[in-house]
């Protein structure tokens, strides 16, 4: 399982590499949801993510980190996923 703090390091890492800066990065329970990215630039994780295999983590962290560019899940914001999730199956981006 990995760190609350080491979770923090690579969502903040991802971010400078996305260009993007979360005001706030929390790991709490959620009830249904493994993610959450809010209005202001909070970032909300489920503390089960941890136990999950990288590259779910990554895909998850990702998903959040984009929406601090494109809040919707419009064509541009899956355009930009679709991107990076390729590009992480191509070994570019592994999320520890």
């Amino acid at each position: 399982m990995m760190s609350q703090e080491a979770f923090k390091k690579s969502v903040f890492e991802l971010a400078e590499m996305l260009g993007v800066k979360p005001k706030e990065v929390h790991i709490r329970r959620m009830k249904r949801k493994l993610a959450s990215c809010s209005s202001r630039g909070r970032l909300t994780f489920d503390v089960s993510l941890l136990g999950k295999r990288k590259e779910v983590r990554y895909e998850v962290i990702l998903h959040e980190l984009l929406h601090l560019r494109y809040p919707n899940h419009g064509k541009m914001f899956n355009l930009l996923l679709k991107a990076y999730l390729k590009k992480s199956l191509n070994g570019s981006e592994a999320g520890d």
